[in-house]
């Protein structure tokens, strides 16, 4: 019965049998969905504001403040008490998202110097200028993930391009890539991002090109290796003896039997992907400062050790965040052992 299953649903069968990593991918597929609405979950601005009558919808439109009773032609300041009392008075209602900050609101209403500790207000506390903790964290965990999304596909495909070329032609091609790939891979990447964040101004889309440019390498290697024990098969010989075209070999046969290497780096690539951001991030040489990220609030706790809520809820995203992508990769790993039938 069992020789009638597909690889690819022996594969999945063995993955569900791993408790342990199945359960952890849909814990990290859950809060990665929910992280993709973060500004649904977290946002200053409201949902939906009911006031005389009308609709508005904060979140998707700007009102200035005059459209509720204010005075001024600025865009309205919903954590004003003014405002607040009027679009809650007179049968008028507010929904607002279930974190009432967004990942740069300044809560100037605390009762407690910034950074604040927890409290009915601030459920994480406040950063060091005033920002709500759990907002940043949950912006911030986002913002990771993507990137190291982003990160993992670029030097996933570039990595699979050249190791099968190199596996699939051989010869010089091979030697010349080969010495290329050494002399690439000596070059001190951190001195290089040192150079460049001090040249261009820090951002996402810098930090992604700076780190594909190395990350491709160790990815090669293995698939450079598959596709070398690969193209000596009798499969690969009767499809040249057919005609069949070297991108079609390579594509249709040589590349499927050749992703078990890069499946089972996948998570693993993933996890040291957020860990670079978080590293850079903590060391200054990441993201805007503005911009929401775990390296910036550890980085803060540091600064600021008796705040013990900036770096203990950093740490606990961070760590949990890896022990489920570790979880994920060694049940990945699993399923794609053959071996345990």
């Amino acid at each position: 019965m069992s020789s009638q299953i597909p690889p690819a649903r022996r594969a999945w069968l063995r993955f569900k049998a791993n408790r342990r990593g199945y359960i952890s991918l849909w814990i990290f597929t859950i809060l990665f969905i929910l992280s993709l609405f973060a500004e649904v979950l977290s946002n200053d601005k409201p949902l939906l504001i009911y006031y005389q009558d009308q609709y508005y919808f904060p979140l998707f439109k700007s009102y200035p403040e005059t459209v509720f009773g204010g005075d001024f032609e600025t865009e309205t300041d919903y954590h004003d008490p003014y405002i607040t009392t009027k679009l809650k008075s007179d049968g008028n209602w507010i929904v607002y998202a279930l974190n009432p900050y967004s990942n740069n609101t300044i809560n100037y209403a605390s009762q407690s110097p910034h950074p604040a500790p927890p409290s009915s207000e601030n459920w994480l506390g406040t950063d060091d200028r005033g920002r709500d903790v759990l907002a940043r964290l949950i912006y911030g965990f986002r913002l990771s993930v993507l990137f190291a999304f982003a990160l993992t596909l670029i030097g996933t495909i570039v990595g699979v391009i050249a190791g099968a070329l190199q596996g699939y032609l051989g010869g010089r091609f091979d030697l010349i890539m080969q010495r290329f790939i050494e002399v690439w891979g000596s070059m001190p990447e951190l001195y290089l991002l040192i150079i460049f964040a001090s040249i261009f101004n820090p951002s996402i889309l810098l930090l992604v090109i700076l780190l594909s440019l190395f990350g491709w390498i160790g990815l090669a290697d293995y698939v450079r290796a598959e596709f070398l024990r690969g193209r000596n098969m009798e499969y690969v010989k009767a499809a040249r003896a057919l005609g069949v075209s070297n991108v079609k070999i390579m594509w249709r046969h040589l590349l499927p039997n050749g992703l078990t290497p890069v499946l089972t780096f996948l998570p693993f690539r993933i996890s040291g992907a957020i860990t670079a951001l978080t590293s850079l991030d903590y060391l200054g040489l990441g993201v805007p400062p503005t911009t929401p990220s775990l390296g910036e609030l550890l980085a803060q706790g540091k600064a600021n050790l008796t705040s013990w809520w900036l770096s203990f809820s950093t740490f606990s995203v961070l760590v949990g965040t890896l022990i489920l992508l570790i979880f994920i990769g060694e049940a990945v790993r699993e399923a794609l052992d053959s071996r345990r039938g």
